[in-house]
């Protein structure tokens, strides 16, 4: 009998309760990686903010304990613990061990609410070797315990407490065994919390790391300022056109809405938007209606603002964009988000109802404030001119096949599959390293472009001057996809695009520049994990016939230390450049597959990646000084200085 004929009843596995979570767990938490785990927290976390925004909780505590543990504190009405009238079991199990149960499904508990799908704290529950949680409220401190998922015993009383105490608190320790990572990292996670804050006007969030006893790390936060706190906190780096952010609180059809605004004068645009305290990463239909919005405004006040017009020159969405730093914040009640992790909104109206509320208001606020009106449009102005001139060059260049695709640049050593996701190109430094790069590469499926010293830092360059650069333009006409709005994903020739520097600090900073042309031009590459860092060795260590090669300088003391004390000697050699390594060295230690070790670079924080990339890398010079006097001592150390 066929194997096909085989298949009866018997084949299907009917997962109860929370064991599809602990079988498929990336479908519900996007990961087993750190992302994956970090999202447990802001689970947990999300349902102190909501009830938060139903007016309930003004303070919440996030503590990473010893033993990686993480425990969430909140003064909101606390899970109800009475029994349930349909499971006839507590209510708090139910919470903890059903999916698609929450408060979160009743218009008359929740308003709005980030946790929108029921599962959130269930799934903690099932990916934890155990949880805790203990409920004040009703004069009775209530207790229950649980192991991946399922209760341990049923719910019991600790102690009284007075009859206005109330509050939540969980207490759950991740399963080492369902992710690949278990520790939290305390930047991420507070960093998380300052957004909340800054997103919940007067709403107290405090972080702490008691995994070292004497060195308990711990911040408040807390912004009054709310959305202009936030605005002011992004563009820290940047030197604003004026002082104060343009703050709008409206609705948004029937939905509450929150915006902030405020140009400076960098080339880039920085909007961020949160539904319902969520990050919605890639935007969505309030993003759309936002820009629609603003540009209608910004180009009906522009026009009596401007100095002097030129004829052949409009205003455009893009024009509006540049330099802008911009919050939307808005609180919808049935959000229609992409899968449980939120990262796109999809309710159609609320893009008609942000674009209405976005032109009235700034309608209202450009008529009552003719100066900074007239700094907008000249910014904007200025701008459309720039894009003008740039569509001339990127024009010229075209012609060339530069941008369109029409040929590749002579410089480029391609390789021979055109399957994008087998294909890798090496972005190497230099024509020595080139060279020994294309020697030792496998040429079925790895492509070289080396590039000639250090690319144009676009952080401090507008359009026309980008698409002036030759080795920009290469690396463009090399990877295929363009840039920006002409970005097509599709068009991507290679699935691994590897940066490979040499290891001291002026790769470093080609490094550095090569990433923020990436994030700036071709972020989709950056957000879809197609961009890496090659990892080079710092020394050779030879013994007799054997040769080691060493990636830190604490692996060769380590190494070199041990070699001597087993009465052998150990030959040193330093790699100052990669240039300096025969095709063999360079393939098998840097470009193999099977022996190279590759950092994919991704975005964690996208607030915290512009505002790194601006502090580096932009115009203000302040903030990268202090930068480099709060770091140079763990360069110094390293050099035993």
């Amino acid at each position: 009998m066929s194997e096909a004929n085989n298949y009866s009843g018997s084949n299907i596995t009917v997962l109860e309760g929370l064991e599809a979570v602990r079988v498929r767990p990336a479908m519900y938490i996007g990961s087993t990686d750190g992302r994956g785990l970090h999202h447990l927290v802001w689970e947990v976390v999300d349902n102190s903010v909501d009830e938060a925004l139903a007016g309930y909780c003004s303070k919440i505590d996030i503590s990473i304990m010893p033993g990686n543990g993480i425990r969430v504190v909140d003064n909101g009405r606390g899970i109800p613990t009475d029994i349930h009238p349909k499971e006839k079991v507590g209510t708090l199990q139910v919470v903890m061990t059903k999916l698609h149960a929450g408060g979160k499904f009743d218009d008359n508990s929740y308003k709005v609410s980030a946790g929108l799908h029921g599962v959130g704290v269930s799934c903690v529950n099932a990916l934890s070797t155990k949880l805790i949680a203990t409920i004040t409220r009703g004069g009775k401190i209530i207790r229950q315990e649980f192991s991946r998922g399922n209760p341990i015993a049923p719910q019991y009383e600790i102690g009284t407490a007075p009859m206005d105490a109330h509050g939540t608190c969980i207490e759950f320790y991740p399963d080492s065994s369902i992710f690949t990572e278990t520790e939290y990292n305390y930047e991420t996670i507070a960093t998380r919390a300052r957004e909340f804050a800054f997103l919940n006007k007067g709403l107290t969030l405090i972080v702490s790391d008691e995994r070292v006893q004497d060195d308990i790390k711990k911040e408040e936060f807390c912004y009054p300022g709310g959305l202009g706190s936030f605005i002011e906190y992004i563009d820290q780096n940047r030197k604003p056109l004026f002082q104060k952010p343009i703050v709008i609180s409206a609705e948004a059809g029937s939905y509450p809405l929150e915006i902030a605004i405020r140009y400076t004068d960098s080339y880039q645009d920085n909007l961020f938007s949160f539904v319902n305290n969520v990050n919605t990463y890639d935007g969505g239909t309030h993003i759309t209606g936002f820009k629609t919005g603003l540009t209608r405004v910004v180009v009906k006040h522009a026009a009596g603002k401007i100095s002097k017009p030129k004829k052949d020159v409009e205003i455009s969405g893009a024009d509006v964009l540049e330099g802008l730093t911009a919050i939307i914040a808005i609180k919808i009640p049935q959000p229609q988000f992409e899968g449980q992790t939120k990262r796109k909104l999809g309710n159609s109206e609320a893009k008609s109802g942000v674009e209405v509320a976005i032109f009235k208001a700034l309608d209202e606020f450009f008529v009552e404030n003719p100066a900074i009106t007239k700094i907008i449009a000249e910014k904007v102005y200025n701008t459309a001119e720039g894009r003008v001139a740039m569509r001339k060059a990127k024009d010229a260049v075209s012609r060339k096949g530069i941008l369109e695709g029409g040929g590749l640049p002579g410089k480029l050593s391609d390789c021979s599959s055109r399957d994008p996701e087998k294909c890798e190109l090496f972005l190497v430094e230099g024509d020595s390293a080139g060279g020994s790069a294309k020697q030792g590469r496998t040429r079925e499926y790895q492509a070289i472009l080396a590039l000639k010293g250090k690319i144009l830092n676009v952080e401090k360059a507008n359009d026309v001057q980008i698409f002036s650069n030759d080795e920009i333009k290469t690396m463009i006409q090399s990877i295929g996809t363009g840039i920006r709005d002409d970005f097509k994903l599709e068009k991507l020739r290679y699935h691994k695009i590897i940066i490979m520097t040499d290891a001291d600090v002026d790769g470093s900073h080609i490094q550095t520049l090569l990433l923020t042309f990436f994030y700036r031009y071709m972020r989709p590459l950056v957000d879809g994990g197609y961009v890496y860092l090659a990892t080079p060795p710092l020394y050779r260590v030879k013994s007799g016939r054997q040769e080691t090669y060493c990636f830190s300088d604490e692996d060769k003391d380590e190494l070199v230390s041990s070699i001597r004390e087993s009465g052998k000697k150990a030959e040193l050699q330093r790699y100052k450049g990669l240039g300096e390594m025969n095709p063999d060295q360079l393939a098998s230690t840097t470009m193999a597959p099977e022996t190279r070790v590759l950092k994919q670079c991704c975005v964690e924080d996208a607030i915290n990646a512009d505002q790194i990339f601006s502090m580096l890398m932009g115009e203000e010079v302040e903030p990268r000084r202090k930068f480099i006097e709060a770091n140079a001592y763990k360069v110094l150390d390293k050099l035993d200085v």
